[in-house]
């Protein structure tokens, strides 16, 4: 791969970025195993390379390849280029003590300052340092100075799509280790969370924070307010935005954990870059409501569905990082790419929306598993349509499979049932593609919809049982890890536990049920024009 780069001689900028990229990324990975000769020509590329390419650029793939950098020549490299990208590796590069005390003597003041301000470097490079002497480092706290973004601001351009990928990953991996690494510690060491820092860029989305843990706030907007629980800001801080003046005690919701998790109220500043006057964002304080700044001082209600949200947020980010790269190489952005990787990165986007789809039902269910039935909804919907629309959704599956559906209608109708249309499809499609996924191919799939039952003011959906659950109890029916012989190659990404478990979560926020009963699994959702059971007493009695 090393021969068939360097034989590509670059043309334009973006084949350039493109080949520093993937000659920076090789060496990252396998320098060690490469060949010296290899070694030696794909170092001089990067240095003929180097006027060629961004700072921007060459500072976030040092960003990128930091905490996995252990191939010597290739941190030696980056630590002679400018001051930003030099401490950029040097930060976090792992060396071993020979390789550190080889590189120190061929090194610059600003790279030396920069590791200096490690505490993690073996004690001989520490010794090696101060056998230097004082003279030999630039600045005595470098490694924030040197990477502080407003360091390079004047000097940034706005990069392709193409610049910006390497930050995306870097900045997504540094989040999931941070992340994981607090995960890591007991519980009762984390002391509850009181205020934190944060700084927002000049479209108002929060890029920078100290006190909190990144993923409960990074990403957020105050330029805009949030509505129906979302989290983010009121309208005044919003309102303040726009004419770009101070924010003083704006109400913030966040999701996280516990201690993140809630309201927060904050005061910030807009600030301007001293140079051109430009408006640059807001930099401001966060901290928990006073107890008169809550209404009634209500306590803050313990919400169930916590730690599904949590697993939702940390689910969402990594995911949307995969499906947008996974889009880059299909519609190559990049530049060409073979057939068979715009195959996979297709494969992968489709699967992406799958997902995508399972974590928006699973936030549902945790909004709405919880609450109170509303059984004086006036929303309505057709069942049998939806029936109707979740069959031909599923004809290219049961194809596929060569599974038959038939569902019959039971009853004079109408078939209206009391909820919104978008849980009542959620419902019916999870049930029906749960149940289609564990029947065998060549198998029956049989159903009823029912409205006629005298003693029940429910619409039902009865499926049959397949034959691979026709004597699995409910127990096993309900368990997430329960796994039918039979089950068809290309099943859900939910088992069919947990594809249940969703159903009726859903149908009793609405009201109903799932019952699994020894023949068949039947959905109970509220009928829109049954009687109450005092007026039907009174027909009958007639």
């Amino acid at each position: 791969m090393i021969a068939t780069i360097l034989r590509q001689a670059p043309a334009d900028r973006r084949t350039r970025i493109t080949a520093w990229r993937q000659l920076t990324d090789i060496l990252a990975q396998r320098g060690n195993q490469l060949a010296e000769e290899d070694v030696r020509r794909s170092l001089h590329a990067l240095a003929v390379l180097r006027p060629h390419v961004p700072e921007d650029v060459r500072r976030d793939c040092a960003r990128a390849i930091a905490r996995h950098g252990r191939f010597a020549p290739l941190v030696a490299f980056y630590a002679h280029d400018v001051a930003a990208v030099s401490a950029a590796i040097l930060r976090e590069a792992r060396l071993s003590e020979a390789d550190w005390l080889a590189l120190l003597p061929a090194t610059n003041a600003m790279a030396r300052s920069v590791l200096a301000g490690r505490r993690d470097l073996p004690e001989g490079v520490g010794r090696a340092l101060a056998a230097l002497g004082a003279a030999s480092v630039a600045l005595p706290h470098p490694a924030r100075a040197a990477t502080d973004d407003t360091l390079s601001a004047p000097t940034r351009r706005a990069e392709g799509v193409a610049d910006a990928a390497p930050s995306q990953i870097s900045e997504l991996v540094r989040r999931i280790d941070k992340y994981q690494s607090r995960r890591s510690q007991p519980a009762s060491a984390r002391k509850p969370r009181r205020s934190f820092q944060f700084e927002t860029g000049p479209d108002g989305v929060i890029h920078w924070a100290d006190g909190i843990t990144r993923g409960a706030i990074i990403g957020l907007s105050i330029a805009d307010a949030a509505f129906g629980g979302e989290p983010g800001t009121d309208g005044a801080a919003a309102g303040a935005f726009r004419q770009r003046a101070e924010i003083v005690s704006a109400r913030l919701w966040l999701e996280g954990m516990a201690d993140e998790a809630g309201e927060w109220r904050f005061s910030a500043l807009p600030w301007f870059d001293p140079a051109t006057g430009q408006f640059r964002g807001y930099r401001g304080t966060a901290r928990r409501p006073h107890h008169n700044e809550t209404p009634y001082g209500r306590p803050q209600a313990d919400d169930p569905g916590d730690s599904i949200r949590q697993l939702i947020h940390e689910l969402r980010s990594p995911l949307n990082a995969i499906s947008g790269f996974a889009q880059i190489i299909s519609g190559q952005m990049f530049g060409p790419v073979s057939q068979s990787y715009r195959r996979m990165a297709e494969t992968i986007v489709a699967d992406a929306a799958s997902v995508q789809a399972i974590i928006d039902d699973l936030e549902i269910a945790a909004r709405r598993g919880h609450t109170v039935p509303d059984r004086e909804s006036n929303e309505t919907v057709d069942v049998a349509a939806i029936v109707k629309q979740v069959e031909t959704d599923l004809a290219a599956l049961l194809a596929e499979h060569r599974i038959e559906l038939t569902l019959a209608h039971v009853g004079s109708g109408p078939f209206l049932g009391r909820a919104s249309d978008a849980d009542a499809r959620r419902m019916i499609g999870r049930l029906l593609t749960a149940l289609v996924d564990v029947c065998e191919p060549g198998g029956i799939l049989v159903g009823q919809l029912v409205t006629d039952s005298p003693h029940d003011d429910m619409i039902q959906l009865r499926i049959v049982r397949p034959a691979a659950i026709r004597f699995a109890d409910a127990a096993d029916l309900l368990d997430p890890g329960f796994s039918p012989e039979g089950e068809a190659p290309g099943a859900a990404v939910l088992s069919l536990g947990f594809s249940l478990r969703l159903v009726d979560s859903l149908a009793r926020a609405a009201g109903g049920r799932l019952d699994i009963g020894h023949n068949a699994l039947t959905l109970h959702l509220p009928s829109a024009t049954s009687k109450p059971e005092t007026e039907r007493e009174l027909q009958q009695g007639e």
